[in-house]
């Protein structure tokens, strides 16, 4: 293998172990406003994931390339965004996943990172 190919792959690599926190804070409150209701009435809704990436924005943590490509694909469950906490699961999992702010944001962050 050329040393520049070698570079090239070692660039690759990188960029899969890059992770971001620069989400929007609305996001983070999005995360920490379905907690907080789950919490304080609990829920059924949500899976283990859902609720690990409600933690992970609530706390601001550090996320990958594949955890933002999770969030984006989240987006497929805008319609059910309006549903009240109290009456269904859309709503308390939209915000989860960092609500509208937060999905946009990772769609949007997922288009910047794979022009590297």
């Amino acid at each position: 293998m050329k040393y520049n190919d070698l570079v090239d792959k070692l660039d690759d690599i990188s960029i899969e172990l890059e992770s971001y926190n620069d989400y929007p804070q609305s996001a983070t409150n999005n995360a920490k406003r379905a907690i907080k209701w789950k919490e304080e009435n609990g829920t059924d809704c949500g899976t283990r994931v859902g609720w690990t990436r409600a933690g992970q924005l609530a706390r601001r943590e550090n996320i990958s390339r594949d955890t933002i490509a999770r969030m984006a694909s989240f987006k497929r469950h805008q319609q059910n965004k309006d549903v009240p906490y109290s009456e269904g699961c859309g709503g308390i999992m939209w915000d989860a996943w960092g609500g509208t702010s937060g999905i946009e944001w990772a769609i949007n962050k997922l288009k910047q990172i794979d022009k590297k």
